[in-house]
């Protein structure tokens, strides 16, 4: 085992971190409940989490001015202080969504998230120092302080990107669930009452079967954000409301109505055979 492993493993079984993690994360759940704003912290628009998308702009611009402080010559003084500015200005839409996205976490993964906000933080207030350092000629110490920005920058990217590809954090869980294409039969039409739940397995992906309004839908039972069980859940508006963390799904297609969650959730076609058999498939494109 690397040093790396070794480090992640150590900050995931600090517990003593969750005496910080917990408040810090139950009191950014408060405020994002709103749905206009879960959606737009989500991503729910574009289809996929905001996070990464941001912070791929500090994190280029603080790169890039280390590199013109220390490969670019003289001139380069001033186009190295204003990519100091962009990475400060631009990472606090990234922290903020980071954050939204760190509150739904649990356990290990929350641990490793605080770590990885403190890191950032950490390269923030260098980066700031940075910048003042410049304003005041002082551009020896402003480069130093922004490499040392950009070590702590680098080390919080290696957590998040653990907390991405190691641990799954905000992966779509319905990802790799395929249904049949073909009609397939799942259960009995008399399973399925009206206002009730009925889950069933087809080609190893789990099903919910319910009927609200007189209609029938079939939708892969787990939560696409966090792997919630949607059996579980209540409806309202129309929508499935997962009961982990409130992502709503509609029931007739499936479509994200409100955040975390940032991807719709799989809905199938659904007929009832003569004999009375409920039967679904993979939606026809």
């Amino acid at each position: 085992m690397n040093l790396l492993h070794v480090i992640i493993d150590s900050i995931e079984g600090l517990k003593p971190l969750d005496k910080v993690a917990d408040p810090v994360a139950a009191a950014v759940s408060k405020v994002v409940q709103p749905r206009h704003i879960r959606n737009t912290l989500s991503g729910a628009a574009i289809g996929h989490s905001v996070h990464p998308v941001l912070i791929v702009v500090p994190a280029g611009a603080w790169l890039m001015a280390s590199f013109l402080d220390f490969a670019g010559g003289k001139g380069s003084s001033h186009a190295a202080a204003l990519l100091v500015n962009v990475g400060i200005a631009s990472a606090v839409p990234a922290a903020v969504t980071g954050l939204h996205d760190w509150s739904d976490t649990q356990g290990k993964e929350r641990r490793v998230g605080l770590v990885h906000a403190a890191g950032n933080s950490v390269a923030l207030v260098l980066y700031g120092a940075s910048s003042i350092a410049r304003v005041k000629n002082h551009h020896g110490l402003g480069k130093l302080l922004g490499l040392a920005g950009l070590g702590s920058m680098g080390f919080s990217a290696y957590l998040g990107g653990h907390l991405a590809y190691g641990s799954g954090v905000n992966v779509n869980r319905t990802a790799w669930h395929e249904a049949p294409t073909e009609w397939t039969r799942v259960a009995s039409d008399a399973d399925v009452v009206e206002g009730g739940r009925h889950t069933t397995e087809v080609n190893g992906v789990p099903i919910l079967l319910l009927r609200h309004d007189g209609k029938l839908t079939a939708m892969d039972s787990v939560c696409n954000h966090l792997g919630g069980p949607l059996e579980d859940g209540t409806v309202k508006d129309g929508c499935i409301v997962c009961p982990w963390h409130q992502s709503m799904f509609r029931l007739d297609d499936g479509k994200n109505y409100r955040g975390p969650a940032s991807v719709p959730q799989p809905v199938f076609e659904t007929r009832v055979t003569s004999d009375g058999f409920i039967e679904l498939r993979q939606p026809v494109s």
